[in-house]
C-alpha cells in the first residue's frame, strides 16, 4: 500500500468518519494508531476444494412490530411502495437471497397479504406486538427481491410450529396454517396459470424456488416433538412439491433434531436449518451497555473471539448431518448482546471486523454450509440489523456487518481454495473463479499493520487489486456517509506485496496468467 493511500484514508477518516463521533462527544475523536509492520508470506494453493454457494450472503426480513419498525419503516405508506433509499442501499449491499420468515410466520396467513392493499386484512403481530397491515405481502416482497437482484426464500406457516399460544390469537382468529395452505402458496407463486395471482395482476409466476418448513420449532418445550415435526414436515413437503416439483425445501434441524429429521423426512429435503445467536457473553464481557467504550483492547479481544462460537455451532450441525449428506442452512444468525437496542457495540467497526471473521468461518465450512446470514437485514432500532432506516426521514445506511457482507459478496469466487501460509495476525480465506483468485482478509491486530508478499506456487500473478475498510475499531456508525458504504481501492504493484492496515477487512482480487500462456 502506498503512503499516498494511507494519507488519503486518514484524511477521509478525519473529515468523514469523525462526524458521527463528534455528535457524541462535541468534537472529533483523535485516536492515534501505531503503524508497525510485520512481514510474512501469503501463499495460496489454487486447487479447487469445493463449490461455494452464493447464498452465504443471505439477508432475513421479518415484520418486527413494535419491537423494531423494520418492514414498516422500509415502506412508504403514502405512495404504497418501498422507500427508495432502502432500495438503493440494499442494492449496494447486494444480498444474494432474501428470506421472508421468522417467528412471525407461525401466525402469518399468506392469503391476507395478497390482492389490492386496501382490501387486505390487518393482523395482530402476536410475538412482536402491534398490528401488521399486510401492506407488504407476497407480491411486494418478491418485487423487492427483483429490484435488489436477490432470490426469494419463503417460510410457510407450519401449523404454528405446534405452539398453541400462536395457533389462535387473543382475538379468537385461527392463525395456524396446514399443508394444503402451504401448497396453495407454492401454486400461487409458481404455477403460470394460477388464477388468483393473475386476478391480482401478476400474469407471470414469481418463481420462488426456496421454501422453509418450520422455524425454531424445537425451541419451545410445548411445541412439536421431533418425531411429530418430522412427520408433519414430510406431509408439508409432499403437498408443496405436488404444486411445484422443482422447489427446494429446508426442514428444521436445530437442537440435535437434524439426524431424526433426516431419517424421517430427508428424502424430501434439500437442506436442514439451524439458527445461532452468539455473544461472547459472561460476566467479564465488555459487550453490553456502554462497557465496550471503557477498554478498547478488551472489547477488541472479545469481538475477535466471537468466531469460535460460530465454529462450534457449525461443527455440531456438521456431525449430525454427516451420515445423511444433507447441506445445512443458517437461516438466522447474529450477535445477541445485552443492552439497549441489542447493544450499541454493534455500531463499532470492531463489530464489523468480528463479523468478517465469522464470514470467513462460513466460507471455510462452505462444503456443507450452503445458506447463511449474519444480520436481521433492516430496521430502525436493533443494532444487529444490516441496514438502519432513519425515521421519520433521512437516508438509510449500512451497519458494520453490512459493510463486510457487501464487500465479500462483491469479491468472491465460486470455488474454495487453500491457504498454504500466511503472516501472523491475518485471518484469510481464498476462492477462485477461472483464472481469478479472491482473498478475504481480516487483520486481527488492533494497532498493527501486516505486510504480506503474495505468491501462488506454479502460477504467475498478472495483476491484483485490493478493496478495504479500515476505520478505527472504536469508531461508531450512526449515520449515512459514503465512507461507510464504499471501500477504498488500490492496486498491488509488480513486487506483489501489500500492507493490510491495522483492524482492517480487505477483499483481494488476483488475476493469474492462463495456463496455456505459461511455459
Amino acid at each position: 500500500m502506498h503512503i499516498e493511500d494511507l494519507n488519503r484514508r486518514d484524511f477521509l477518516k478525519t473529515i468523514g468518519l469523525g462526524s458521527a463521533a463528534a455528535a457524541l462527544s462535541g468534537g472529533p475523536i483523535q485516536r492515534p494508531r501505531a503503524n508497525l509492520e510485520t512481514d510474512g508470506i501469503l501463499s495460496i494453493d489454487p486447487t479447487p476444494k469445493f463449490e461455494l454457494s452464493p447464498y452465504l450472503y443471505m439477508q432475513f426480513m421479518e415484520p418486527l412490530g413494535s419491537t423494531d419498525s423494520s418492514v414498516d419503516a422500509a415502506w412508504d405508506f403514502g405512495a404504497d411502495r418501498w422507500r427508495e433509499d432502502v432500495v438503493e442501499i440494499t442494492q449496494e449491499l447486494a444480498p444474494t437471497l432474501l428470506r421472508w420468515g421468522g417467528c412471525f410466520c407461525s401466525y402469518y396467513r399468506w392469503k391476507e397479504g395478497v390482492g389490492p392493499i386496501a382490501q387486505r386484512k390487518p393482523m395482530l403481530n402476536q410475538l412482536w406486538g402491534g398490528i401488521y397491515n399486510n401492506q407488504v405481502g407476497t407480491h411486494e416482497f418478491v418485487d423487492f427481491c427483483q429490484r435488489i437482484g436477490a432470490d426469494p426464500l419463503l417460510v410457510v406457516n407450519f401449523e404454528s410450529d405446534g405452539r398453541k399460544q400462536w395457533a389462535i390469537s387473543p382475538k379468537g382468529d385461527i392463525r395456524s396454517g396446514d399443508a394444503q395452505e402451504a401448497a396453495e402458496w407454492v401454486h400461487y407463486c409458481n404455477n403460470p396459470s394460477n388464477a388468483l395471482r393473475r386476478q391480482h395482476g401478476a400474469n407471470d409466476p414469481y418463481g420462488v424456488k426456496l421454501w422453509q418448513i418450520g422455524n425454531e420449532t424445537s425451541y419451545d418445550p410445548d411445541s412439536f416433538d421431533v418425531d411429530t415435526a418430522a412427520k408433519k414436515t414430510l406431509e408439508f413437503a409432499r403437498a408443496m412439491r405436488k404444486a411445484d416439483p422443482t422447489i427446494e425445501i429446508i426442514g428444521w434441524g436445530d437442537s440435535h433434531w437434524a439426524g431424526r429429521m433426516a431419517e424421517i423426512a430427508g428424502q424430501e429435503l434439500q437442506y436442514l436449518a439451524f439458527h445461532n445467536g452468539f455473544g461472547p457473553g459472561g460476566e467479564d464481557s465488555p459487550l453490553h451497555g456502554i462497557e465496550y467504550r471503557k477498554d478498547p483492547d478488551k472489547t477488541w479481544k472479545y469481538f475477535m473471539a466471537a468466531c469460535k462460537e460460530q465454529e462450534t455451532a457449525i461443527d455440531t450441525m456438521r456431525q449430525q448431518v454427516a451420515k445423511y449428506k444433507i447441506p445445512i442452512a443458517l437461516t438466522e444468525c447474529h450477535f445477541t448482546l445485552p443492552g439497549r437496542n441489542r447493544c450499541e457495540a454493534l455500531s463499532t467497526w470492531a463489530a464489523g471486523a468480528a463479523n468478517a471473521r465469522i464470514l470467513n468461518v462460513h466460507e471455510r465450512n462452505g462444503d456443507i454450509l450452503k445458506i447463511a446470514t449474519l444480520a436481521d437485514f433492516c430496521g430502525s432500532r436493533w443494532q444487529n440489523n444490516a441496514i438502519m432506516i432513519p425515521v421519520p426521514s433521512g437516508k438509510s445506511y449500512m451497519m458494520p456487518v453490512a459493510m463486510v457482507m457487501g464487500l465479500y459478496r462483491r469479491h468472491s469466487g465460486k470455488q474454495a481454495v487453500g491457504i498454504l501460509a500466511s503472516p501472523d495476525g491475518l485471518d484469510i480465506t481464498a476462492s477462485r473463479t477461472g483464472d481469478r483468485i479472491f482473498l478475504h482478509v481480516v487483520n486481527t491486530r488492533r494497532k498493527q499493520s501486516v505486510k504480506s508478499m503474495i505468491q501462488i506456487p506454479g502460477r504467475k500473478i498478472l495483476s491484483g487489486r485490493v478493496f478495504w475498510f479500515s476505520p478505527d475499531p472504536e469508531f461508531e456508525i450512526f449515520e449515512y456517509n459514503p465512507e461507510h458504504t464504499y471501500p477504498q481501492e488500490g492496486k498491488i504493484g509488480p513486487e506483489l506485496s501489500w500492507t493490510f492496515p491495522a483492524a482492517s477487512v480487505s477483499a483481494v482480487e488476483l488475476t493469474l496468467e492462463p495456463r496455456q500462456n505459461q511455459t
